[in-house]
């Protein structure tokens, strides 16, 4: 018997009682004595009732069929999820948007020398995986938000496609201009590969899996085992989303029926150029067929062949028509009125739209979800009711763009200004540790909920588990930090999932979260992503999906029942602290290294080199880094660790001394505008869309995070009078940060008398 199910023969009650058992004397961040006993207790009853086997029947359901933006299926579970919230007593219904989704016409893509080859580009079905043959019904690979086009050109290989690659090519001579880029997926997001691509001429790109990073090489490909096959292809969203998501036409507005559409043709965020995404079996006969250089090492993947850059022999035609027509949305939104704060929302979302039947992403942390709900009305039967208003969203739409959420946010932009306290996101599930980012004013919060969850292999709890994994794993300033640092850090959010609107653009306080990390495959967005491969391979007894449940239902009723909102400001001011060294550091990076190319360039070093087999161009030599001012953002940093200690002592009075409820409401009014207080309405440079100064994904990156994004990405980019501009404006937003934290703890210090 499998530690998994020697698990689930623990009878649930015993594990709520031993849970119950090991924090019942502990302290309960924002509540007072009396409130932590009745809260401990609901959680403790909500935390038993979340059942495996009906996240199981649900996700069978839900990914029987194909559900992607604009199906028939879609719209069938997106009413069938709004009458489950009914069943269960929540007020639920559907908003409707029109968004702009394109879907292929025509795809073709032939070597037409130095022979002749057309790729396939079909997923065979499997007769071990039944939902895999439901063609008629299923989106072909595509990458959406491709332009049309009709393009023949020799193909040229560039690695991952990031910009260090360009640089490299440019290194050895060799230019992309006019031709078509092949690209491996990793690296960056895959919407960042075609836009470099443009930036440097090219006139089309093929984006592949190779089986290095996504197939043979990590283990036994499906459907032995749960890697990506040959023939598997990744499909996706190009469009350019680090500088607005959503749908492209409408960008901060709600994409109503009525809404007022630019032109495609001036939507900035459509690529410029036809990108096809292909599975190695197709890319394999291309690559093979390319001459000259050979890729450098660290190019190189796992097919069995020479990887050269090209130009040539080989010569490609692609042809990509798109249908540019709108299509309908649905987002289901349901809603438990607060008790006593009925205007003020803790909101959790999770998507259902899938490329294909989206088994693991994302119907793997919607069932979650849905049992969440589940339990919670039925501690309604039994007398409980949120003092917050719950707001439980399944959004519609997240694949190609955000387009659910983000619409949602635009168009309730003034509503979740006013009245959102917390967004809880989640995207998919899996088997292992609980990842967790977000708003680092919640991370002394979340880390309490994840020791009131038990760990269902190794009945450790959550956080204890993650502990021991950061501790294994992590360098040696990490595994220090996990020892003795009381709250284990989270991470800062880029972008990927539904989060992104509501902290970056909204400023609404954001954690996402999710278990992973023992169940690695190589389905994602193909057709092979089914409740056949997730139920083999992934969370097979959907334990972890009811750890899910307990963890995220736990914090959105910690958060929608707590006398005081359970911010704390410590560790963002730490957090702060860490991005301005990390800024400090990567300046004194970049001017050493100019400095050094420089002096280098000077002695003739870097001369250039005739090698047939390694030809490389000498640099120029560049200004050097001119110093920046960082004297604000310090001053900022140590005025928001100063506003921090002085919140915590009268937090913690105030908490000590007993309920005041109008002390409470006005305290708590401002501390949930915390993320707000870091917005700047101008947003940031060359993508206003985002307006958060501490977090963002990155211009170049695409999904992975940028921290003080503004001074980051412009000293990386050596626009020097640009960094000092940004510096400036996120030290202004840490002290308004400041000034928010030392308003909160006068409404503290006014009712309870704080020792210094």
């Amino acid at each position: 018997m499998s530690s998994v199910m020697r698990t689930l023969a623990v009878p649930a009650a015993a594990l709520v009682l031993l849970t119950a058992a090991a924090r019942e004397d502990g302290e309960m961040r924002g509540y007072t004595a009396e409130s932590a006993k009745i809260e401990r207790n609901w959680e403790a009853k909500f935390r038993a009732i979340p059942e495996p086997g009906r996240m199981r029947e649900a996700l069978r359901r839900l990914s029987a069929r194909p559900h992607h933006v604009g199906s028939p299926y879609g719209k069938d579970n997106a009413e069938w999820l709004r009458d489950q919230f009914r069943s269960y007593g929540w007020d639920a219904n559907i908003e409707e948007f029109q968004v702009l989704f394109p879907t292929p016409k025509e795809r073709l893509l032939e070597m037409v020398a130095p022979v002749k080859f057309t790729a396939k580009l079909e997923e065979p079905p499997l007769p071990q995986d039944p939902t895999s043959g439901q063609k008629s019904e299923q989106l072909p690979s595509y990458n959406a938000y491709s332009a049309d086009g009709d393009v023949t050109a020799p193909l040229v290989y560039a690695n991952y496609g990031v910009p260090a690659d360009y640089d490299e090519l440019e290194r050895r001579g060799i230019s992309v201009k006019g031709a078509i880029v092949i690209v491996r997926y990793g690296g960056s997001w895959r919407g960042i590969k075609p836009k470099v691509a443009y930036e440097h001429g090219a006139v089309g790109c093929l984006i592949y899996s190779d089986p290095k990073d996504d197939g043979y090489s990590q283990g036994e490909v499906y459907p032995n085992g749960p890697f990506r096959p040959k023939d598997g292809v990744q499909r996706g969203s190009v469009m350019d989303m680090p500088v607005y998501p959503g749908d492209p036409l409408t960008p901060g507005v709600g994409a109503t029926k009525d809404a007022v559409r630019l032109d495609r043709k001036d939507a900035t965020t459509i690529m410029k150029i036809p990108v096809l995404p292909i599975s190695y079996g197709d890319a394999q006969p291309l690559l093979a067929a390319m001459t000259g250089l050979v890729a450098p090492e660290g190019w190189r993947g796992s097919l069995p062949i020479t990887y050269r850059l090209g130009p040539g022999p080989a010569r490609v035609h692609l042809k990509l028509a798109f249908d540019w027509s709108l299509k309908p949305i649905y987002d289901v939104i349901a809603k438990i009125p607060g008790s006593q704060y009925p205007d003020e929302w803790v909101v959790r979302g999770n998507h259902h739209d899938g490329w294909v039947n989206g088994a693991e992403d994302p119907l793997s942390g919607l069932v979650p979800e849905l049992e969440e709900a589940r339990a919670m009305g039925e501690l309604m039967k039994q007398g409980w009711k949120p003092k917050r208003t719950l707001v439980y969203a399944a959004w519609d739409g997240e694949e190609p763009a955000l387009l659910g959420s983000t619409e949602w946010v635009e168009t309730h932009a003034k509503e979740l200004a006013q009245k959102a306290v917390l967004y809880f996101n989640s995207d998919g599930n899996g088997r292992g540790f609980f990842g967790v980012g977000g708003s680092h004013t919640l991370e002394r919060f979340i880390g309490d909920v994840q020791k009131d969850v038990i760990d269902p292999e190794t009945k450790l709890t959550v956080w204890k588990r993650s502990q021991a994994q950061a501790i294994a794993s992590g360098d040696r300033k990490a595994r220090g930090e996990a020892r003795d640092r009381a709250d284990l850090r989270i991470e800062a959010l880029g972008s990927g999932s539904d989060f992104s609107p509501f902290l970056q653009h909204a400023g609404v306080p954001t954690l996402n979260g999710g278990f992973g990390g023992e169940d690695g495959g190589g389905i994602y967005h193909s057709i092979y992503d089914s409740f056949a491969w997730y139920t083999r391979f992934s969370d097979t007894s959907f334990v972890y999906g009811r750890a899910l449940a307990q963890t995220v239902g736990s914090t959105v009723m910690r958060m929608a029942d707590a006398d005081l909102l359970p911010f704390e400001f410590g560790n963002l001011a730490e957090t702060v602290q860490g991005y301005t060294a990390e800024l400090k550091e990567l300046h004194d990076n970049v001017a050493s290294r100019i400095a050094e190319t420089n002096r280098q360039i000077d002695d003739g070093i870097f001369a250039a080199t005739n090698d047939p087999q390694n030809p490389l161009k000498a640099p120029k030599s560049e200004p050097l880094a001119p110093a920046l001012n960082f004297a604000p953002l310090d001053n900022a940093d140590g005025s928001l660790t100063r506003a921090a200690s002085r919140y915590e002592k009268a937090y913690g009075a105030a908490i000590a001394a007993g309920a005041d409820p109008m002390t409470f409401a006005r305290f708590n009014e401002i501390v949930a505008r915390a993320d707000q207080a870091l917005l700047d309405d101008k947003g940031l440079p060359k993508r206003p869309w985002y307006k958060h100064l501490l977090y963002a994904p990155g211009l170049y990156t695409g999904y992975g995070v940028k921290t003080m994004p503004g001074a980051r990405e412009a000293i990386e980019q050596k626009s020097w009078a640009e960094a000092d501009i940004e510096i400036g404006r996120i030290a202004a937003a840490v002290q308004r940060e400041t000034e928010l934290v030392n308003r909160a703890t006068d409404v503290l210090e006014k009712k309870v008398r704080v020792q210094p």
